[in-house]
């Protein structure tokens, strides 16, 4: 397993942040094989120390002519007449995208531009190793996607690819929130010539009435868990609401390999009960 602190955006993912998190970790019992504090053949491991590589195929995307600045603020792409999806995520309507040269540099003096790549009208699609198959249309379903934004930092779909093909991964398990960014992703690694790992997306812990967690409430977090329960006993809970543990009994990270199966996993999110915590 590879740990890789995705600390692009400095302002809000303070080092304290990713060190907090990696104590964290070791003391539920997870371990790494490369990462920090590990084996690091393929370092540095914080994204905000990668930018090089990242700006390198930022530049490959755009001798291919696919890459375009883009002056929309947030609230114009949020307006409620730009395209929305069923979800409520914005479809960008690629209003910047045919600009001429004289109108880049007019807007250029007032603001700095974000870059965005732009997607066929086509369908990507994959087989997720836990929720099965999915497509989307990228011009359809997401439009052109933002590569850096208009402060300079590097967007997660370019940073991700190039680090996984970078760092050599095979196989990605993240929750099932991020699903609908593989078929972007995908259509990076087709034009970058790199290979595509596995991907696997599991589903969201939820709060009882439904509320997705959040940092901002300090929902389940384990600054509040840690002085109540010991590592086993919320290794046993969480593995319990997974499928993968008979009963809510305390269980050790290692205990819990040979039980565990992508079959037993809901594809839905999971609800925590009230008073299991």
């Amino acid at each position: 397993m590879v740990l890789r602190i995705e600390d692009l955006d400095t302002a809000r993912c303070k080092r304290r942040y990713a060190e907090q998190m990696e104590e964290d970790l070791r003391w539920l019992g997870l371990y790494w094989e490369e990462g920090p504090g590990a084996a690091q053949p393929h370092a540095p491991y914080y994204q905000s120390e990668r930018t090089a590589l990242y700006q390198m195929a930022l530049e490959r995307l755009t001798r291919k002519g696919l890459v375009y600045p883009c002056f929309c603020t947030r609230a114009e792409l949020h307006a409620a007449s730009a395209p929305h999806r069923e979800d409520g995520q914005v479809v960008y309507a690629g209003t910047c995208r045919n600009l001429t040269e004289q109108e880049v540099l007019k807007k250029g003096e007032l603001r700095s531009p974000a870059l965005r790549l732009w997607v066929p009208d086509a369908e990507w699609g994959f087989v997720d190793g836990h929720m099965g198959a999915y497509r989307e249309n990228l011009a359809r379903d997401c439009g052109d996607f933002l590569l850096r934004r208009s402060d300079g930092m590097f967007a997660y779909q370019l940073a991700v690819v190039v680090d996984d093909a970078a760092m050599g991964v095979t196989e990605v398990v993240r929750g099932a929130d991020l699903l609908d960014s593989t078929p972007r992703q995908l259509y990076l690694y087709d034009l970058l010539g790199l290979d595509a790992p596995r991907f696997c997306h599991a589903p969201l812990l939820l709060a009882s009435d439904g509320r997705r967690l959040s940092k901002r409430n300090a929902d389940a977090g384990l600054d509040d868990l840690r002085p109540k329960y010991s590592p086993e006993e919320i290794l046993g809970k969480l593995s319990y609401l997974a499928g993968f543990n008979p009963s809510a009994a305390p269980r050790s990270a290692e205990s819990l390999i040979a039980d565990f199966d992508w079959n037993k996993v809901p594809a839905e999110d999971i609800r925590i009960p009230e008073g299991l915590f």
